[in-house]
């Protein structure tokens, strides 16, 4: 075997060796992604549930607060009539 021979096997064997820990660093770089992303979409399910859960509740939230209202304008209007009643006794 020549030196020109080794010089280009040696070369190649580089060469070799580079590209797999290339290959290594991005191997491990798409598998930090892979969870990432695993991460990323598990939170996001976890926001959706509580998205429709605060939805649940802001629903009935202002179910409540309809009726309120409409129990103190009941309430209102129950008073108006004591107050003329009372206004027509001192009259």
């Amino acid at each position: 075997m020549s030196a020109d021979t080794l010089a280009l096997l040696e070369e190649k064997i580089l060469k070799t060796v580079e590209t797999v820990n290339r290959l290594r660093k991005e191997k491990e770089t798409a598998l930090a992604a892979v969870s990432d992303s695993d991460q990323l979409r598990s939170q996001m399910r976890a926001l959706e549930e509580r998205n429709a859960d605060l939805t649940k509740e802001l629903q009935s939230t202002r179910t409540e607060r309809d009726s309120l209202q409409s129990d103190q304008d009941a309430v209102r209007g129950r008073l108006e009539v004591l107050l003329k009643q009372i206004e027509a006794l001192g009259a």
